[in-house]
């Protein structure tokens, strides 16, 4: 990849091409939990490069706004949340969740033109999440499946990653790492044990791949040897700009992730287990809070893993020599995260030698590319249509002379209403 292309991608802030793209688009902010209650403390917000603040107001509508006071700009974190505003502890200044300073207590003509910036929330599965583009460029809301079921149906976390998101995200595109850095884990792991997948998987290290672009992103069609009369295809979902769908795993829960910047050197990696058809059971629950498959374990009072860069992610050699971990690290997320942390903050692009199993991501870089470029010069992005993010993932057993392709577009295109389609 360019210098150029390179610089382009990595860079989200404000002003920035990819950031500027990225805006256009819903952003995940933090949790609902996170400021569960009207009038709670304010939550520091960084995202996109943006020093904001996160509350809930008396009325109990969820806010973003600028976390500096427009008067000598102090942070508003200190400030008091009540009566449908935050007010400054220095002056006194107030401001609505709009943005509006409504009261100057010094000053009181001042108001008009004391504003900051807020951003339009929602909230969806269990995300507060915001819009940070143009006003007249607002899209509809999300409509992946899993932001729409029932709470119960639904599990959500977040962690935080030391690395730019487009290395982090990179990793949820490209499936082949499966059969290597999560060989021996997969078979205790609750979320993916006691499959016939993974039969396929530790077969065949060898993935061929198909790619298809389509309107909301990728389609990645990973084969693998199946039976003898079929293969084995693991059909991955990326959507456009930050969203992949994991192939599932027998009768376990459906998976995805959104990789959010945070500035250009960390980011968010939001995980998502769901259910459409059912509550996640109490078992299923309880394996997820204890950071089990996608998810992890923090550092108390934060979301920062407990395995994380300062304590070499409590990388355990003699599990690596026993094969009870590949790399020595526990737990899918951080055996992931490990590993892209370890490219530095900023992968170095100029270095890399891309093989044949890089396809996706040479292609995901490149449509990402050509819309925040397109974007300079007015062009609409693509998938703002939220009824574009109807899409699953899948694992099938084909015959060996079905194109899995043609197979996609009856039972994964909408799939809602589908079955679930695992091995």
């Amino acid at each position: 990849m360019d210098k150029n292309m390179s610089e382009t991608l990595v860079r989200t802030g404000p002003g920035t091409a990819m950031g500027n793209l990225m805006r256009r688009y819903w952003v995940p902010i933090l949790l609902v939990s996170e400021i569960a209650e009207p009038d709670c403390p304010p939550v520091r917000v960084q995202i996109l490069g943006e020093k904001l603040l996160a509350f809930r107001d008396s009325d109990g509508n969820a806010a973003l706004i600028d976390e500096f006071c427009s008067h000598r700009g102090v942070s508003l974190y200190f400030g008091r949340n009540e009566e449908n505003g935050i007010r400054c502890s220095y002056h006194g200044l107030k401001f609505d969740r709009n943005g509006n300073c409504v009261e100057v207590p010094s000053a009181p003509q001042a108001c008009n033109h004391m504003s900051i910036t807020a951003y339009p929330c929602i909230e969806r599965a269990g995300i507060v999440w915001a819009y940070m583009g143009p006003k007249d460029k607002q899209p509809t809301p999300p409509d992946l499946e899993w932001c729409n079921l029932p709470a119960d149906h639904v599990f959500v976390s977040k962690r935080l990653q030391e690395s730019n998101y487009l290395q982090a995200m990179e990793g949820g595109i490209d499936t082949s790492h499966v059969s290597y850095v999560h060989r021996y884990e997969v078979d205790e792991d609750p979320m993916h044990q006691g499959t016939k997948a993974l039969d396929y998987i530790k077969a065949d290290g060898n993935v061929i791949f198909e790619i298809e672009k389509q309107p909301f992103g990728l389609t990645l069609f990973g084969r693998r040897n199946g039976e003898p009369d079929s293969y084995y295809w693991r059909i991955t979902q990326y959507l456009f700009p930050w969203y992949t769908l994991i192939p599932p795993f027998g009768d376990h829960s459906l998976a995805g992730h959104v990789w959010v910047p945070i500035d250009d050197h960390t980011c968010w990696a939001w995980s998502i287990n769901f259910r459409p058809d059912r509550p996640l059971s109490e078992e299923e629950m309880n394996d997820l809070n204890a950071g089990k498959g996608i998810h992890c374990e923090y550092e108390p009072g934060t979301f920062r893993p407990r395995a994380n860069k300062d304590n070499d992610y409590l990388i355990d050699r003699q599990a690596q020599k026993d094969k009870r971990a590949y790399s020595g690290v526990f737990g899918f997320a951080m055996q992931d995260a490990s590993l892209q942390e370890s490219m530095g903050p900023i992968q170095d692009h100029s270095k890399e030698k891309l093989l044949p199993t890089d396809r996706a991501i040479v292609m995901a870089r490149r449509m990402l590319y050509e819309a925040a470029t397109a974007l300079q010069v007015d062009t609409d992005p693509p998938a703002i249509d939220a009824d574009q993010q109807r899409v699953r993932a899948a694992g099938a057993l084909l015959p060996r002379d079905q194109k899995p392709q043609e197979w996609a577009v009856i039972h994964l295109l909408d799939g809602k209403g589908q079955p679930i389609y695992s091995i």
